[in-house]
C-alpha cells in the first residue's frame, strides 16, 4: 500500500479532530482524466475508516468517512440527446457541460449542514457503466459520515458555479500525472468499459475530448492544498 495513502488519511482525521462537533470535513480530489483520482480516494477512504476504527476500538460505529464521485452527476445520455448540440454533447460527455453543477453544488451545501440527532441520511446519485447513465439516490450518507471524500475532474474549476463547489470544501487535493501516462490509460479504460471498439477509435476520443478536458483543468483551477503525485499503473484502477 502506497505510503501517501495512510499519510493523508491521518491528516484527514486530524483536520476532524479540530472540526466542531456538528460539522463534515469535505474533501474534493481533482486531477485531469486518467490521474488516478478515483483509485486514490478509494484508498485513502479504506484508510480513513481503518486508522479510525484503531482509534477508536470501543466504537459500534463501522465508519466515519463515506465517498461521493462526481460520475452520478452526468446528465443522462437522454438530456444530451435533446440539447440544440445534441451531436457534439454526446460527443464530448465527460466535458464541463455535460455535467449537472447546480445538483452537486446543492448535496455539497447539504453536506456542509450542522448535524444534530434528528439529522436523516443524504442521498448521492451513483453512476452505472453498464447503463451509462446515473442512478438517483443510490448512494448513502450517513450523519455519522463526519469525513467525505468528493472526487470528480472539475471539483477545482474557478468557472461558475464549479467555484463554489470549491469555496465549500476545507481542501482541495490534485492529483497530477504525465499526460503519456494518462492518455495510455484512457485509451485501456475507454477499450475495456466499450466506449470504444479498438485502440485507434479510444486514442482518438483520447485526444478529442479527454486530453482536451485535462487541459481546461489544468488552467482553470484554483490552487490545491495538495499536490499528490500519481500512484503506480500496478495500482491503478480509475
Amino acid at each position: 500500500m502506497d505510503p501517501t495513502f495512510a499519510e493523508l488519511a491521518d491528516h484527514a482525521l486530524d483536520l476532524l479532530k479540530l472540526a466542531p462537533p456538528d460539522q463534515r470535513i469535505l474533501i474534493a480530489v481533482s486531477g485531469v482524466p486518467g490521474s488516478g483520482k478515483t483509485t486514490l480516494g478509494n484508498a485513502v477512504l479504506d484508510m480513513i475508516n481503518q486508522h479510525w476504527l484503531v482509534r477508536n476500538s470501543s466504537s459500534t460505529q463501522s465508519r466515519i468517512a463515506a465517498f461521493v464521485p462526481m460520475d452520478g452527476f452526468h446528465l443522462t445520455r437522454a438530456a444530451l440527446a435533446a440539447m440544440p448540440n445534441a451531436e457534439e454533447a454526446i460527443a464530448r460527455r465527460g466535458a464541463p457541460f455535460t455535467f449537472d453543477p447546480d445538483s452537486l453544488l446543492a448535496l455539497v451545501q447539504q453536506l456542509r449542514k450542522p448535524i444534530s440527532l434528528d439529522s436523516k441520511p443524504i442521498y448521492a446519485p451513483s453512476f452505472d457503466h453498464a447503463i451509462k447513465d446515473p442512478v438517483e439516490n443510490d448512494i448513502v450518507i450517513q450523519p455519522s459520515d463526519r469525513i467525505l471524500i468528493i472526487e470528480g475532474n472539475y471539483l477545482h474549476l474557478n468557472d461558475t458555479p464549479w467555484n463554489s463547489i470549491a469555496n465549500l470544501m476545507d481542501e482541495l487535493w490534485f492529483v497530477r500525472v504525465d499526460r503519456d501516462i494518462a492518455r495510455r490509460r484512457i485509451i485501456k479504460r475507454h477499450i475495456k468499459a466499450g466506449i470504444a471498439k479498438d485502440e485507434h477509435e479510444a486514442a482518438v476520443r483520447a485526444d478529442e475530448n479527454d486530453l482536451v478536458n485535462g487541459e481546461y483543468i489544468i488552467t482553470h483551477s484554483m490552487e490545491p492544498h495538495r499536490n499528490i503525485i500519481s500512484i503506480q499503473d500496478s495500482n491503478y484502477s480509475d
